[in-house]
C-alpha cells in the first residue's frame, strides 16, 4: 500500500480538518486537470499494484480528495467554495486565461461554476451585493 507524498503528512489533529471526496474515473487524468487547469498541487497519491486509486490535491488550503474506488459515483460531486469577491474575480480571470470552461450559474444568487472532466462541480458564490448585473443568467446552468 504505497502512498506517494509531496510533503510530510500530519493527518491527526485536535482541529477538524474536513476534505470532500470527489469521485473520478481516472486519477491521473483528474490530478493533471486540477494541477494544470485549476492550479492545485498534488499532496499525496495512493496506489496498489501500479494503479492509482486515491489522490489529494490542494490549492491555498482547499483540499480535495479524488477517488476512483466507486465508479457508480463518478461525476456526482459538488464542492462549495467561498472567496472574497476580488479574489473570485481574479480567479475567474486566471482560469479563463488557462482555457477553463467557466460558467455562470444560479443557486438563489450568482455563481461561478467549474465542472471537472468527470462532471464533478465546484461552485463559487458571488456576494449578493457584488453580483454583476451585466451577467445574463437566462441560460445559466442550474444545480442538479
Amino acid at each position: 500500500m504505497p502512498i506517494t507524498a509531496c510533503r510530510e503528512l500530519n493527518i491527526m489533529s485536535n482541529e477538524w480538518f474536513a476534505r470532500p471526496v470527489l469521485f473520478v474515473a481516472d486519477i491521473g487524468r483528474s490530478v493533471d486537470y486540477y494541477e494544470r487547469q485549476l492550479g492545485f498541487t498534488q499532496q499525496w497519491r495512493y496506489e496498489e499494484e501500479g494503479k492509482a486509486w486515491v489522490a489529494q490535491v490542494d490549492r491555498q488550503g482547499c483540499a480535495l480528495i479524488l477517488s476512483s474506488q466507486w465508479p457508480d459515483k463518478v461525476g456526482k460531486g459538488l464542492m462549495f467554495i467561498s472567496l472574497d469577491v476580488g479574489v473570485l474575480n481574479a480567479l475567474r480571470a486566471e482560469l479563463e486565461g488557462r482555457g477553463v470552461d467557466v460558467k455562470d450559474g444560479q443557486w438563489g444568487y450568482q455563481l461561478m461554476v467549474i465542472a471537472d472532466p468527470d462532471g464533478d462541480e465546484l461552485y463559487f458564490p458571488y456576494p449578493a451585493s457584488s453580483a454583476t448585473d451585466s451577467l445574463d443568467t437566462s441560460n445559466a446552468e442550474q444545480p442538479r
